[in-house]
């Protein structure tokens, strides 16, 4: 796979509690020099990443929700969902409520989805699962649940507590929302085939910090 294809799956990640202002001008400042589909950053710096980006439209803003816990009441992730997309936001990244999954109540997080899919409107909405945390029967009950809750791609990681992406979480997501819905990949992708990796076990976006050594990895052709 070459460079500028990669690039195409990328979305360049600053989530840092310490994140700076500087740091999020540096991020989407190399994500337009290497083309990558997107930056993801927490909703407070949609602002500054929306002002930093400017007129390059081809550069998607991906806001967190909900992160990195995912337990606060649904009220705050559809008020925060609204305010990161009048901000600038072209894309949602929330953390469903891991806890209450586990507790067996599903409605409560299927209505917690839908609610933030519903504010977003026209915005996709992907969900982040925390894969590590779960097992195979849940990592594909949680994907077919979140899809069914009006989300359009299921996330592995916030590479927050739990662990990262894993090649076998991928495959098992991707099998379970066919083709025509989003898996991303994220916490833990450093090299470039970790990234190839990912990418053929069906992710269809990547998310990670490394970014520009994932790119060094690739072909320039």
């Amino acid at each position: 796979m070459t460079r500028t294809e990669l690039a195409r799956y990328l979305d360049h990640t600053l989530l840092k509690p310490d994140a700076t202002v500087g740091d999020i001008r540096k991020l989407v400042e190399e994500a337009l020099a290497w083309d990558v589909y997107a930056v993801c950053v927490n909703s407070g710096y949609v602002p500054e990443a929306a002002r930093i980006r400017g007129a390059h439209t081809s550069l998607a803003i991906a806001a967190t929700i909900g992160f990195p816990l995912g337990q606060m009441l649904t009220e705050a992730k559809v008020a925060e969902t609204r305010l990161a997309s009048e901000a600038g936001a072209d894309e949602i990244d929330v953390v469903w409520n891991l806890g209450r999954y586990l507790s067996g109540d599903l409605d409560a997080v299927s209505e917690d989805i839908r609610r933030v899919v519903d504010v977003a409107g026209s915005i996709p909405v992907k969900v982040i699962l925390e894969t590590a945390r779960l097992t195979p029967e849940q990592i594909r009950h949680g994907s077919q649940l979140a899809i069914d809750a009006g989300a359009h791609t299921v996330k592995t990681s916030t590479g927050f507590g739990f662990g990262g992406a894993t090649v076998e979480a991928v495959r098992l997501m991707r099998e379970t929302v066919g083709p025509s819905f989003g898996v991303k990949a994220s916490g833990g992708i450093g090299t470039y085939g970790d990234a190839i990796a990912m990418i053929e076990a069906g992710a269809s976006r990547i998310g990670l910090s490394k970014t520009g050594a994932v790119l060094e990895g690739a072909h320039p052709g």
